[in-house]
This record gives C-alpha cells, sequence and structure tokens, in this order.
C-alpha cells in the first residue's frame, strides 16, 4: 500500500473527520499474501471514485466468525464485544467489507450484542458505483467477451440473499457469464465453511473443493470468479490440484474491476 496514504480511523477522528465508510478489512485481508491483493485493488477503487474511508488498522481483530463456527461461543463473544466497543467509541454508522464471513457476523450477529451497523459487501457497494455511473469501464476491457463462472459464496448467498449484484458488477465487464449446474440457492460449498478452513480434510472419496472446481471447468469459463477470501483460496487449489493454473484464473471481484478500470 506504499503508493497509498490509506486513512487510518483513530488519526481521522482526531483530526476530526468522519469517514463515510469503514473498511473492514478482516483475517485474509490483511494477513493472507493472495488476498492482499484484493485489498490493495479495492482501496485503489475507493480513491478512485473519492469514497471517504478508513480502517481500523492495529486497531482491527478477528470478528470471531471461525470460533463460533468452531463451537466457541465465548471466545466468539469475547472477540465480539471488543469488537463492538471499538466501533462504538468511533461511532461507525456504515462498514463495507470483501469478506462475507465477516458481513454475515457483523451484519446478522452483532445487534444481539449491542453492534447496529448498516453492512455491505464489496459487491454491492461496486454494483452501485458501477449503476451511478462513478465507476466507468474501458470499452474492450481485459475481460471482454471472456469466459466467466461465477461460485456463490455461502455467507454472501444462501445466508444473505446477495445472488445479483456480483453477477451485475461481471457483467458491467462484458463478459460471458455461464452458470454452474450448481449455483444462487443450490450452490455447493467451497468446503472451507463452519472453520472447515482451519482443519485437515475429513476421510471421504473427493475434497469438496475438487468437487466444486470439476464442476467450474466444466463451464469451460478462462476465469472462476469469486467475492469471499476462504471460497478464493479453496478453487485456487482445486485448480492446482487439476494442473489448470495456466489457462484458469481465479480472480475475485474487485480484482476485475480494477484492472478494468
Amino acid at each position: 500500500m506504499e503508493s497509498i496514504h490509506v486513512p487510518i480511523m483513530a488519526e481521522e477522528v482526531a483530526k476530526g473527520n468522519a469517514p463515510e465508510i469503514l473498511f473492514w478489512v478482516g483475517c485474509a485481508g490483511s494477513f493472507d499474501e493472495r488476498y492482499k491483493s484484493v485489498t490493495v485493488a479495492f482501496t485503489r477503487i475507493l480513491h478512485h471514485v473519492g469514497i471517504k474511508y478508513a480502517v481500523l488498522g492495529p486497531e482491527e481483530s478477528c470478528t470471531g466468525d471461525p470460533a463460533r463456527r468452531a463451537g466457541n461461543d465465548f471466545l466468539f463473544q469475547m472477540q465480539a464485544i471488543s469488537n463492538i466497543q471499538l466501533l462504538n467509541t468511533y461511532q461507525v454508522k456504515k462498514i463495507v467489507t470483501a469478506c462475507p464471513h465477516c458481513f454475515n457476523t457483523i451484519k446478522n450477529e452483532y445487534p444481539a450484542l449491542g453492534g447496529k451497523y448498516e453492512v455491505m459487501h464489496h459487491s454491492t457497494l461496486l454494483q452501485q458505483l458501477i449503476n451511478e455511473g462513478r465507476i466507468k469501464l474501458k470499452e474492450g476491457g481485459e475481460f471482454k467477451g471472456t469466459k466467466i463462472t461465477y461460485h456463490d459464496s455461502c455467507y454472501l448467498g444462501r445466508a444473505n440473499q446477495v445472488y445479483e449484484a456480483p453477477r451485475a458488477v461481471l457483467k458491467a465487464l462484458d463478459a460471458e457469464l455461464v452458470e454452474m449446474k450448481r449455483s444462487k440457492a443450490k450452490g455447493l460449498c467451497c468446503g472451507a465453511g463452519g472453520a472447515q478452513m482451519f482443519k485437515e480434510a475429513e476421510s471421504g472419496a473427493k475434497e469438496i473443493n475438487i468437487e466444486r472446481t470439476e464442476e467450474a471447468l466444466s463451464t469451460g469459463a478462462k476465469v472462476i470468479a469469486a467475492a469471499c477470501p476462504f471460497c478464493l483460496t479453496m478453487m485456487t487449489d482445486g485448480v492446482k490440484n487439476k494442473e489448470k493454473e495456466a489457462s484458469v484464473k481465479v480472480l475475485d471481484l474487485v480484482e476485475m474491476i480494477e484492472k478494468s478500470l
């Protein structure tokens, strides 16, 4: 992020500024080497459109989602309450995140603990900015006419019914969107949900991410689009397993938009 000044919430508040949105980066967006590029791409877009935003920086902690999914509700509540106290101290009203797990937890589970905010996934914000004409994509961009298939994140799709925003973003690229046999409400999990991301696979005939990758590859798509760090990792591993890295890319929506500005 050396080329971009990223506003820190504590510093902005100290200056008397009130950012329009808080960008919740999340653990993957902060520490995962692959997903850091998504954080950079989204930040560049926020600068491009002139949205006043800030991040918590070193004050941001895990939402507690993995702890709750793994069954440690006490740890979840400790993490959640700590985050809520911090967010309320800064009088945060609107939060945008690229992670469906963070999105679902802050939107649906924090209110019971006193954390009530307007929470938006980055795909919805991208769709709004495109519809408003604030994001203008170059004609004949990198993905024009490219066959793309979109993998629905469980926590974005079935848990929160966000199906159309990611697809609208992809269609704005003037690409050819092809659906997998199992999509939207009938979509198949990437295999990382429920804290499965952090443990070894259980015994079975086939790992879930391989099954899902096979479905994606069967569409003939050259790009598998994702909108979740867990999904991005699992689908990337699946493509590597099938030795298709040279011909099939796995990209987050925001990376594709940033490349097409």
